[in-house]
C-alpha cells in the first residue's frame, strides 16, 4: 500500500504535469506559450530526473510532430500549448488521428482570436477542439473545473489516449492553469494506468489497422521489429494508402466510430443539486466555479437551482443533456465564449424554448452575481 498523500498546495498547470508522469508520460514536446508555459517548465526540471526526454522545438507544428514520432516508438507523449499553438499543431493533430496515434495535447485557453489576450481567461477552443484539423474524425476533448481534476482527468486523458488510439485534448483554461488551491492526490495505488494495446502475432503477421471486436487495433512499437507503413493519407489494414472505395468505406467507418461503444465510459461530468432542480446551469471549466457559487446564491433566495458541470466535451454528452434537461423549467448554458457549448446543448434538447444562453467574451471571469441576475431574469419574465 502507497503512503497517504499529504495536503498540498498546487497550481493546475503543477498538477495537470504531475499527473502526466503519474499517468507513465516520458516525453515531452513543444514550445512556450502563456498561460501554458509552466507545464512546459515542470516538464524540462522533471523528466530527466525518471529518464524521460524533454525538447524545446523551434514551433508548436514541430513540437506536435515529436510527440506523434515519440509515441510511435510507444513512448506515453504529451504538449502543452494555448490558442495560436492550438492552431499551429492541427494538422499534426488530424495525422494523429488518421493513423491512431495516441498523444495528448493540452490546450491552456486564452482569449481570442489571433494573439487574442494572452494572460486573459476565455473558453473559445470548445469548437476548435472537436473541429479544428479537417476531414470526419475522433477526438476525445476533456475539460477540468479544479485544480485536482486538472490532476484526475489529466490521467484519465492518457489513460482514453492510450486505450483508444485517439489523440485527447485536455481543454484548460488560463484561470484552472493559474490558480492554485489546496488539494490532497490519490493515493499512487489508487490509480488505474492504462497502457496501449500491442500485437500478439508475429511480425510478419502483423497489420497495424486490423481490429478485433473492440475496435481498436493493437500497436506496434517502432524499433522492436515490427515494421509498418504510417501515413496520412487513405490507408487499408496493413497502413498502405489505398483509393479503393470498398476498402475506404469500411476503414473510414471504423475510424470515425470507434468510440461509440465506448461513449459511456468516455462521458464524465459532476451534478450539484440537480435532485430537486426546476432550473439547470450547465457549464464547464472556469465557468463552472461561478455558476455553482450561483446556484448557491439562487437557492438561498428560493429559486431551485442546480449544475450540470461537463468534464467531458467531446464526444458530446448528448444523452446526459437529455437526462438532465428534460424536467426543468429553464436551463442556462453558461460560457465564456460567444455561444458554442449552448449550440450542442441546443441541437440536443427536447424544449429549446426553455434554453437561455449565458455569455462572456471581456477576458474577466464570470461573478456569481452576473449569472444570478441573467437566471432571475429569464425567471420573472417566464
Amino acid at each position: 500500500m502507497g503512503t497517504t498523500r499529504k495536503a498540498q498546495l498546487l497550481q493546475g498547470n503543477q498538477a495537470c504535469s504531475l499527473a502526466a508522469l503519474e499517468a507513465g508520460v516520458r516525453f515531452y514536446a513543444g514550445y512556450p506559450i502563456t498561460p501554458s508555459t509552466e507545464i512546459a517548465e515542470f516538464m524540462a526540471r522533471e523528466l530527466p530526473k525518471i529518464g524521460g526526454k524533454f525538447i524545446q522545438m523551434e514551433d508548436e507544428l514541430a513540437g506536435m510532430g515529436a510527440v506523434v514520432g515519440a509515441s510511435l516508438t510507444g513512448v506515453k507523449a504529451l504538449t502543452a500549448t494555448s490558442g495560436p499553438g492550438f492552431s499551429l499543431k492541427q494538422e499534426n493533430i488530424g495525422f494523429a488521428a488518421m493513423a491512431e496515434i495516441p498523444c495528448v495535447i493540452v490546450n491552456v485557453q486564452r482569449m481570442g482570436p489571433s494573439t487574442g489576450g494572452p494572460t486573459a481567461p476565455a473558453q473559445g477552443d470548445l469548437m476548435q477542439a472537436r473541429w479544428g484539423t479537417h476531414g470526419d474524425h475522433p477526438v476525445i476533448a476533456l475539460s477540468p473545473a479544479s485544480v485536482l481534476e486538472a490532476y484526475t482527468l489529466t490521467i484519465k486523458a492518457v489513460n482514453f489516449s492510450e486505450k483508444f488510439r485517439v489523440p485527447v485534448i485536455f481543454l484548460m483554461d488560463e484561470v484552472i492553469g493559474h490558480m492554485r488551491e489546496k488539494v490532497v492526490l490519490p493515493d499512487r495505488d489508487e490509480l488505474e494506468i492504462v497502457e496501449r494495446k500491442r500485437p500478439t502475432v508475429s511480425p510478419e503477421e502483423y497489420k497495424p489497422y486490423a481490429a478485433d471486436e473492440s475496435g481498436i487495433p493493437a500497436m506496434a512499437d517502432f524499433g522492436q521489429g515490427y515494421r509498418w507503413h504510417v501515413t496520412g493519407l487513405n490507408h487499408d489494414q496493413t497502413g498502405n494508402p489505398t483509393g479503393k472505395t470498398a476498402v475506404l468505406e469500411k476503414e473510414l467507418s471504423r475510424l470515425f466510430h470507434k468510440l461509440e461503444p465506448y461513449r459511456e465510459e468516455i462521458t464524465l461530468y459532476q451534478t450539484f443539486q440537480v435532485e430537486d432542480a426546476e432550473y439547470l446551469l450547465i457549464s464547464f471549466g472556469c465557468s463552472a466555479r461561478s455558476s455553482l457559487a450561483a446556484v448557491e446564491i439562487l437557492r438561498k433566495q428560493g429559486i431551485k437551482a442546480g449544475l450540470l458541470q461537463l468534464q467531458t466535451i467531446w464526444p458530446f454528452p448528448d444523452q446526459v443533456i437529455k437526462e438532465f434537461t428534460t424536467d426543468k423549467k429553464g436551463v442556462f448554458v453558461v460560457e465564456m465564449n460567444a455561444g458554442q457549448l449552448c449550440l450542442e446543448v441546443q441541437r440536443t434538447m427536447q424544449n429549446r424554448k426553455l434554453l437561455n444562453s449565458i455569455t462572456k467574451i471581456n477576458g474577466e471571469l464570470f461573478t456569481p452575481q452576473e449569472i444570478v441576475n441573467k437566471v432571475k431574469e429569464a425567471v420573472n419574465n417566464a
